[in-house]
């Protein structure tokens, strides 16, 4: 059975955290990373200023519905930092971005049975250095007028497909 995890790096809308915790939370993904400037929900030995973490968590909440508290995360300051952990966990990096390398979601089928699903921001997606850190690259094929879906969106369909491939 294949192992899920998420990196969500410089992710800006607090509310797609929520919505990713919570999708990550319905998927049985095994753990949230949050890295760069993504906001993370309140925990213990918090460094941040007190009022600071307090309102970040409440508007995480609105969306996660706390799935902030029942699924497995951590903060990590870098990529680096936050790939290098995953990678000694055993697990593959997968990002997911519209790239010339990327391998069609519908047509991976070669996939390795731990996968770290790198998401990057909505507006930009993965620079091509934070590409470099990735293992594979998949994408979803676009059929409408759009280039893409909403990151968590595209992460919950990638998520949906990886999961029930096992």
């Amino acid at each position: 059975m294949t192992k899920l995890a998420v990196i969500a790096h410089n992710m800006r809308s607090i509310h797609n955290v929520g919505s990713l915790l919570r999708t990550a939370d319905g998927l049985g993904v095994d753990l949230v990373c949050l890295s760069g400037y993504t906001a993370y929900p309140a925990k213990d030995n918090d460094e941040r200023l007190p009022h600071l973490a307090k309102k970040l968590d409440s508007q995480i909440h609105k969306t996660a519905l706390g799935a902030e508290h029942s699924v497995k995360w951590r903060h990590e300051d870098t990529l680096e930092q936050a790939v290098q952990k995953l990678k000694e966990d055993g697990y593959k990096i997968v990002a997911l971005e519209q790239n010339d390398k990327s391998i069609l979601l519908s047509e991976y089928t070669n996939r390795p049975d731990n996968i770290a699903l790198l998401l990057g921001s909505e507006r930009e997606g993965l620079s091509k250095e934070e590409l470099e850190y990735a293992d594979q690259i998949i994408e979803i094929p676009m059929k409408g007028s759009k280039e893409s879906f909403n990151v968590v969106q595209a992460a919950a369909i990638c998520l949906y497909t990886l999961s029930n491939l096992s």
